[in-house]
């Protein structure tokens, strides 16, 4: 039996992420790179993606990291998304990249975590166009929530 890769694990736990056909480009504890392809269903009405596709595309790419960082703690710890602040920067158009990097050392997370504590870490996605402009910004907070 193989074990799944993280885009496969998200795509099978959020039907969002699978609806909206991300592909998952890098998952690794590092960074997360995730892209949403031109898909008219999904556009706005100025033809780019929607907020909301992008949003969604932002989310899932620190899901990913989150999973890859930590994804040796699920049997004692459930992750959390806390909040998420985004801030749309410029008109993105066609394909957009999201990627996602943890905003503290994960062995800095895990250490909370096993003395009995809940710790808390942001994750950062920049949202990319094409030709590189950031069209996007976005700061999620997570939490590792002990089983206990």
């Amino acid at each position: 039996m193989t074990t799944p890769s993280v885009g496969q694990l998200l795509d099978s736990t959020v039907p969002m992420a699978h609806t909206l056909k991300i592909e998952y480009l890098e998952t690794t504890p590092e960074r997360a790179v995730l892209q949403l392809p031109d898909q008219a269903e999904f556009h706005n009405h100025v033809g780019g993606p929607h907020a909301g596709a992008m949003f969604t595309l932002a989310e899932s790419a620190s899901g990913c990291i989150v999973l890859a960082a930590f994804g040796d703690q699920l049997s004692r710890a459930v992750p959390l998304a806390v909040n998420a602040e985004i801030a749309y920067k410029k008109l993105a158009m066609g394909v957009v990249t999201a990627t996602a990097t943890l905003g503290r050392p994960a062995a800095d997370v895990v250490a909370e975590l096993d003395k009995g504590e809940r710790p808390v870490f942001p994750v950062t996605v920049e949202i990319t166009r094409a030709d590189g402009a950031v069209t996007g910004v976005m700061t999620i907070t997570w939490t590792l929530r002990p089983n206990s």
